[in-house]
């Protein structure tokens, strides 16, 4: 299939663009250079042709979650989210050079490496989950690496709420080495059990140098078969000498076929991928999961709505204890100045008035002054 041509890119206001980075089946990224603060970022823009009620809606909801998710250090961070002068949403992000399907691509990567990726990947998810938000495309190409040098997951363009509704319509999106068996078979459009299964699949691509169910010659087999193979669910090792037996069996509980045979929860298996870097010597890597008293604190992002951003409607509770700390201050203020519009002020007599007047210029020592305004009545 040809690639598409990249899109013209827009001209932004305090960015100036630099060079083209990828493009999707909805959207382009651009490299920019803000002014200021002075740094570069990646710019993601919907096309032209793209860009209907549904499209939007999705590209709204992506600017949500990561704005919500990116205070999580295994998040892609964004800045700002806007609409062009042309027309096209857009959303400003930070500028990841890698990512860890370039780099799985160039050589394999070593074991205590993919064992931190995976720890921290699984505590973002683990983040995600606890905030009623499902990733639904967890893949190498979508774990990015840093500036800094550390994995972060991006891309939540398909991302569904935990608790969906009824009546909202199942979309199922599949990167087909990397989707659980359950998800190829339309059972369900995602699950936290079917992303533990992905991610399980990432970490032994990572490991493997390919997809868990392709063949290790290297030979590459029709889509059908690949799928066909999946459902199966046959895994074998990942034929790395230096792959321990208790990262083999994690994954491959990551992986099991039924979606009830895997870990409970992506904090449970980071926690077992955190064992294995202990049994190799390795120093843990921090689990850094949101509490749930954060997931709680703020309105869950909206998945219904399919009309274009309109007016902010605050989120806030209005009874909440600093709203009524604030009228109660404001109150007191109309008050003060109720009170102070109706009391009469004191008129000076011209002798106070042309004393005043006459201590402005002057310097005056002693109580002179100050007795001829006691006599006027003044002081």
């Amino acid at each position: 299939m040809a690639r598409r041509t990249t899109a013209p890119p827009p001209v932004l206001p305090g960015y100036s663009y630099i060079r083209p980075l990828g493009s999707g089946g909805f959207a382009d990224v651009f490299l920019y250079e803000q002014d200021m603060p002075r740094r570069v970022v990646a710019v993601k823009v919907l096309l032209d042709d793209a860009i209907n009620p549904e499209v939007q809606r999705t590209f709204n909801a992506e600017a949500d979650i990561l704005a919500r998710l990116s205070a999580h250090p295994s998040i892609v961070t964004i800045y700002q989210a806007s609409i062009s002068a042309d027309g096209r949403p857009y959303f400003v992000m930070e500028y990841c050079p890698d990512n860890m399907s370039a780099r799985y691509k160039k050589a394999p990567l070593p074991v205590g490496e993919v064992l931190d990726a995976g720890v921290r990947i699984a505590a973002a998810l683990e983040t995600a989950h606890r905030s009623g938000v499902l990733h639904r495309d967890i893949k190498p190409s979508n774990v990015l690496v840093s500036s800094l040098g550390t994995p972060v997951l991006a891309d939540f363009g398909i991302a569904a709420a935990l608790a969906r509704a009824d009546e909202d319509p199942e979309v199922f999106a599949m990167s087909i080495p990397w989707s659980s068996p359950e998800v190829l078979q339309e059972k369900v459009s995602g699950s936290v059990a079917s992303e533990i299964w992905s991610l399980g699949a990432t970490l032994y691509t990572l490991l493997a140098s390919r997809s868990p169910f392709e063949p290790a010659t290297g030979e590459r087999i029709p889509r059908d078969q690949l799928q066909s193979r999946i459902i199966r669910g046959k895994l074998v090792p990942t034929g790395r000498d230096d792959v321990s037996e208790r990262v083999e069996a994690a994954l491959a509980l990551a992986m099991a076929p039924e979606p009830g045979n895997r870990y409970d929860s992506m904090y449970a298996f980071a926690e077992e991928l955190r064992w294995a870097q202990y049994d190799l010597g390795l120093p843990p890597t921090a689990l850094e999961v949101a509490a749930p008293e954060w997931a709680g604190a703020a309105a869950a992002v909206d998945f219904s709505t399919s009309a274009p951003r309109g007016p902010v409607i605050s989120t806030v509770r209005q009874d909440s204890r600093r709203a009524a700390r604030a009228e109660t201050l404001a109150s007191a203020q109309r008050r003060r100045d109720e009170l102070a519009a109706v009391t009469p002020k004191k008129r000076l007599s011209p002798l106070a008035a042309a004393v005043i007047g006459a201590g402005a210029g002057i310097v005056v020592v002693g109580g002179g002054v100050v007795a001829i305004l006691a006599a006027a009545g003044v002081l």
